[in-house]
């Protein structure tokens, strides 16, 4: 029996361009687990007469300046591409008739080309690992309903094993407290550690998703593992979008109030993406470092996500043999 593995992440456009944008932003948008308004058809006319038309092209320009920063192309696709490497390595010593592929939710390669492709190979199981750490219906849910939107349509249906979080897991963790000590071996300790997370609606988090709940764990275990008191570090969201409540605080005011406050030296660590990509290398990397030297802070640094280090693959493989 062949056994698939899938890794899957949010994904990303195919190229920096208005065009390319404008293909994934529809996708991304329109789909109801990101985006639940009360009035579903006002949405649609804002999204497509307003928003299409005006985003893309200020996203083309942001996406551009990441473009080729990691790997070639997305550096999303490439890390990605890098850790199912590292996994494929691995697994392929230990098991035999293991099948590999990645699926991106939104963009390509699409997570519906990647089942396609382990369907032809012959897999009767299919391990589903999304790189979320911490569970949403934003993420982890969407990803879980295009997988069995796909399968729907298939006369013979695979055993799914479907992974649906990790943010509670000791080599998730170890991993992230490894790279925060590396980092701080040569930048030095800051004043404050930030963990800084990827917001969603506060009203998804009153409807029950248990997203901010596991952000919050994150952070209390990565800052146990660390040895950290209360006042060394603290968390906070970022990538705010529209006019509703997010969830807060939010990372742009924390770090403008501690400049503010005196505090010199910052550091800051997204444990919610596995891979670094538009949120971490332009949002925190340089639009959020401007944020704290602006408002009066001397050193920013940015602990990049855990990507393919080799501490992180290894927790990858371990989440995936548990159901081989």
């Amino acid at each position: 029996m062949k056994t698939g593995i899938l890794l899957t992440n949010l994904g990303t456009p195919d190229t920096p361009t208005k065009s390319a944008l404008r293909r994934y932003l529809s996708e991304f948008l329109s789909d109801s687990r990101v985006v639940d308004p009360p009035n579903k058809l006002i949405w649609w006319l804002v999204l497509n007469v307003v928003i299409l038309n005006i985003r893309p092209k200020k996203s083309a320009k942001i996406y551009a300046k990441i473009w080729d920063k990691i790997g070639t192309g997305s550096p999303l696709l490439s890390i990605t591409k890098l850790q199912l490497q590292g996994v494929k390595k691995t697994l392929l010593k230990q098991h035999e008739n293991l099948v590999f592929e990645i699926g991106m939710r939104y963009g390509n390669p699409s997570i519906s080309s990647a089942l396609d492709k382990l369907r032809a190979q012959g897999c009767e199981k299919i391990i589903v690992l999304p790189l979320y750490p911490q569970y949403s219906n934003t993420t982890t849910l969407s990803t879980l309903d295009t997988i069995n939107q796909t399968l729907s349509s298939w006369t013979q249906k695979p055993k799914i094993a479907f992974i649906e979080y990790y943010y509670d897991n000791d080599g998730y963790l170890q991993s992230l407290a490894n790279s925060v000590l590396e980092h701080q071996t040569k930048h030095g300790k800051p004043d404050k550690l930030m963990i800084s997370f990827h917001g969603i609606p506060q009203r998804y988090v009153d409807n029950g998703d248990v997203y901010y709940d596991h952000c919050i764990g994150t952070a209390r275990l990565l800052a146990k593992k660390l040895d950290l008191d209360e006042s060394d570090y603290l968390f906070s969201f970022q990538s705010i979008f529209g006019r509703e409540l997010w969830t807060k605080p939010q990372t742009k005011e924390r770090l403008e109030a501690l400049a503010s406050n005196g505090v010199a030296h910052i550091q800051v660590i997204c444990p919610g993406f596995s891979a670094d990509c538009l949120e971490t290398l332009e949002e925190i990397e340089c639009e959020n470092r401007d944020y704290f030297i602006q408002a009066g802070g001397r050193q920013f640094s940015y602990i990049p996500a855990l990507n393919d280090r080799n501490d992180h693959i290894k927790m990858l493989i371990d989440l995936i043999s548990i159901h081989l």
